[in-house]
């Protein structure tokens, strides 16, 4: 393969990385690691594999590590090579930097001080799965990861549950039983999704169906490996006025406003925020 290394100006590049396939990487990735005056990853080992996959030889050259433990010297003193004329280039264990991934730090930090930032974009298990579930593309949530907690990751759900887009998680393969059926409570069984696991490597697999299909599935079925989770948007009911009111009416008389439009916005499936203006307008009428 014909590396073509080169001198690069000083700054930050963002590398994009294969999801899988070691094959998935762009020319311009390879030129950049090649070149860049210093390295940073993630994952030093995964990087160091890759590059020796690609015949990219590291000439003297240290990867400074940078994930989610590293001390906030290691950024600063990234900042500091730029800033004295030298040029980094940054990848993630997987996929695109940034997403989900601890290189928002460094972002971040070069654009607080000033120093040139690009990226030499690459393979992203978001876009990806996204091309193979079979669900709506015109309008997608990148969710990333849920909490662990079974309270937590209810909330979470039921905050994108009036969300008019495809929503697009990433999970792990011991808590993907535990997040469908809690999807399953908190957005309706009926909505289609898909569970896309190792995508681009030799065992990739798309499971298709509704919610509760899948959290089915995954009660009986333990899976390995990357897994990204997609869930189609949900269908609003269309609630007319006068239905609104009567409801919010009966609701009022036996209970405190806050109660009354907790009940009829989850009775109706509305936004809170619908059903507490229509409460307000009520009020003011009898006022």
């Amino acid at each position: 393969m014909n590396i073509h290394k080169q001198k690069l100006a000083p700054g930050i590049t963002f590398v994009g990385v294969p999801i899988g396939t070691a094959r998935d990487i762009t020319l311009r990735a390879l030129d950049v690691l090649a070149s860049a005056d210093m390295l940073a990853a993630e994952d030093t080992r995964s990087l160091l594999k890759l590059m020796d996959i690609h015949g990219i030889p590291l000439d003297g050259r240290r990867i400074t590590a940078l994930h989610d433990h590293s001390s906030e010297g290691a950024v600063t003193r990234l900042i500091k090579a730029v800033q004295d004329g030298k040029s980094v280039a940054y990848a993630s264990e997987a996929g695109m930097p940034l997403i989900a991934d601890p290189g928002f730090e460094l972002s971040r930090a070069a654009a607080l001080a000033g120093v040139p930032v690009t990226c030499a974009p690459g393979p992203s298990a978001v876009l990806t799965a996204l091309a193979l579930a079979g669900l709506p593309t015109d309008s997608f949530h990148f969710a990333g990861f849920l909490p662990n907690t079974k309270a937590a990751r209810l909330s979470a759900l039921e905050g994108l549950r009036d969300v008019r887009a495809t929503l697009v998680f990433y999970e792990s393969p011991k808590r993907l039983g535990a997040m469908l059926r809690d999807a399953n409570t908190a957005l309706g069984g009926v909505r289609s999704a898909a569970v896309c696991r190792e995508l681009t490597k030799k065992f990739e697999e798309v499971r298709r169906g509704t919610i509760e299909e899948l959290a089915d599935y995954y009660s009986e079925v333990s899976p390995r490996g990357e897994i990204v989770v997609l869930v189609d948007r949900g269908v609003l009911e269309t609630v007319n006025s006068d239905d609104l009111e009567s409801s919010l009416k009966a609701a009022l008389e036996e209970m405190s406003m806050r109660d009354a439009v907790d009940l009829v916005s989850k009775a109706h499936a509305l936004p809170r925020r619908q059903v507490y203006q229509a409460a307000l307008e009520l009020n003011t009428q009898k006022g």
